[in-house]
């Protein structure tokens, strides 16, 4: 267990400049008062966002992403009941308002699991 949580911690330390800015805009309940989580252990993997209240993912990818591998753990992931939205870095760098309201639309879509 200590192994998954110093992975963590690295995780949180060494976020990409579009996952930090994301997280800005996420922390502390910022997007209309939905709770956030970052780097949580879901499964075997480790998603970069999580509203545990709506059961929404959501994955920042730059260029080292595999495609394929993705899709395979988007789908694990759907299966387990999560809805995974996907952003490269540059979307999150270049169009920041555009993925806030798209991530905003889908939560306000999605069922309220908190209750």
């Amino acid at each position: 267990m200590m192994d998954k949580t110093r992975f963590i911690r690295q995780l949180r330390a060494g976020m990409t400049e579009a996952e930090r800015r994301l997280w800005y805009h996420l922390r502390d309940r910022r997007l209309e008062g939905f709770k956030f989580r970052r780097q949580q252990p879901i499964d075997r993997f480790v998603v970069d966002f999580l509203c545990v209240g709506r059961r929404v993912i959501v994955e920042v990818d730059g260029g080292q992403h595999n495609e394929l591998v993705d899709a395979e753990r988007t789908a694990i992931l759907e299966t387990a009941g999560y809805f995974v939205l996907r952003f490269w870095n540059d979307e999150v760098m270049r169009q920041t308002d555009v993925v806030l309201l798209r991530i905003l639309t889908t939560l306000r879509t999605q069922p309220d699991y908190s209750l």
